[in-house]
């Protein structure tokens, strides 16, 4: 059985959440009974949320990679843009202190 997926675990806390708050404030229930089953309730709606979820598909059906044939792209910035300038030069005499004591 797989593992379930964060978006299964959030939507079935919330939809559990929030049917059993709606539940609860329609019914204006007092008894002990009434709020385990309306929390009940909430949690078999969720579950049944989180279950009917669709699971992501594995990796192999999504190839990252160009078919053999297909031009690649590349994304150059021109030169114009400075993109050697923007790359800071080392600082001598700082390189062995750690960043948080400045």
């Amino acid at each position: 059985m797989p593992r379930p997926t964060a978006a299964q675990l959030v939507y079935g806390s919330a939809t559990v959440v929030c049917t059993t708050l709606a539940l609860l404030l329609l019914s204006s229930t007092e008894s002990g009974i009434g709020v385990a089953i309306a929390a009940t309730t909430g949690l078999a709606l969720g579950l049944l949320v989180a279950v009917r979820l669709p699971q992501p598909r594995p990796a192999a059906d999504h190839p990252r990679t160009a078919p053999a044939g297909a031009p690649t792209r590349t994304h150059h910035l021109p030169d114009a843009f400075g993109a050697q300038e923007r790359v800071p030069a080392a600082r001598p005499g700082r390189q062995d202190e750690h960043s948080l004591h400045r």
